[in-house]
């Protein structure tokens, strides 16, 4: 198959293909999606095959506006509206229960709620409304590895198993949406994003939680990514912690380690190794921004041993990229002792 990349004047082309039951990647704020129409199962089906993802892991209907839910939604959180007014479109993920057999559960992993989501790009909304259906789209990624934020990441993993990819340039965030779960009584974070725990206690005045919980393999999540590993290169990562880079880069050249380094630059110009992947600055925003990035590129230029890695504290945005990092590392730190 051939994969093709699509630009905007292609968008009635693309949602044809997805009409078909074709797979397209589509770009959003936070990584590239693989995009299936959410209402044709077997199109879904693919979607596990060309991703080599289990089936047990439900999918984020991404919307084009809020009106595309309620043929699904059973009921809805009593702080829905004030949520989906301050932050859609933008990079938060609902979950709701849903109405009996409105979905196919293999987009649900079998559960009885589904999650959704507005993305904030204008290609993608339109591509959704003209498809005139509502679009899956886990990261457009081989599954378990670093997610795609450029149509090149997409087309790296993905060229001849997709019909194409719609290309908006690299995306603005870097790491997936917040899931957050409004199936019971109380707001949850099942996973966390750009929008911030702080951000949605601002705004809603009220109180929200945090769910730390990790999945076995042999549970079904609720919501995307809550798997003990995920998001990770074929090199080992290992967080270093801020006090301990010296003491690292030590144990790597008494142990013949051919090391990575993924860090800011005022790490980076401490440290002499042979790869590196710098952060625009040292931010947690940059961080965030270049952390698939950086581990797809440390992981493909394949002359290291191992990948040391910034961490960050985990408040604000630090509690995503915390959230990813851990996963890519199998949640394995440097111990310096």
């Amino acid at each position: 198959m051939e994969t093709k990349i699509f630009q905007s004047e292609e968008l009635d082309y693309a949602a044809k293909l997805l009409k078909n039951g074709e797979l397209v990647a589509f770009p959003t704020e936070t990584v590239y999606g693989l995009g299936a129409d959410a209402l044709l199962p077997e199109s879904v089906k693919q979607v596990f095959q060309v991703k080599g993802r289990p089936s047990d892991n439900p999918l984020i209907v991404h919307v084009a506006d809020f009106e595309m839910t309620k043929p699904f939604v059973e009921k809805y959180h009593p702080l829905t509206e004030k949520i989906v007014q301050y932050f859609w479109p933008g990079p938060l993920t609902l979950i709701f229960p849903i109405k009996k057999n409105s979905l196919s559960p293999i987009v649900t992993g079998g559960l009885s709620t589904a999650a959704f989501r507005m993305p904030d790009n204008k290609k993608t909304l339109e591509l959704i409304q003209k498809t005139e259906a509502p679009l899956v789209g886990p990261s457009a990624n081989t599954s378990g590895k670093p997610s795609p934020t450029t149509a090149e990441h997409v087309f790296h993993d993905l060229k001849g198993k997709i019909a194409g990819i719609l290309d908006d340039g690299a995306t603005q965030i870097g790491v997936e949406s917040t899931v957050l779960d409004l199936s019971g009584e109380t707001p949850v974070i099942l996973r966390p994003g750009a929008v911030t725990k702080e951000k949605l206690e601002k705004v809603l005045q009220t109180k929200i939680f945090l769910d730390k919980h990790l999945v076995k393999e042999s549970e079904t999540p609720k919501a995307p990514g809550m798997k003990y590993k995920h998001y990770a290169p074929d090199t080992p990562v290992l967080m270093v912690g801020d006090e301990d880079w010296d003491q690292a880069i030590k144990w790597g050249q008494k142990n013949r380690k051919r090391m990575a380094l993924l860090a800011g630059p005022s790490i980076a110009a401490k440290y002499q190794v042979a790869d590196r992947y710098v952060f625009m600055d040292d931010t947690v925003e940059a961080a965030t921004h270049g952390l698939y990035s950086g581990l797809r590129a440390l992981d493909e230029a394949d002359g290291s041993d191992v990948i040391l890695a910034q961490v960050f504290t985990e408040n604000e945005l630090g509690a995503a990229y915390m959230n990813r990092l851990k996963k890519a590392a199998a949640q394995n730190y440097f111990d310096k002792n």
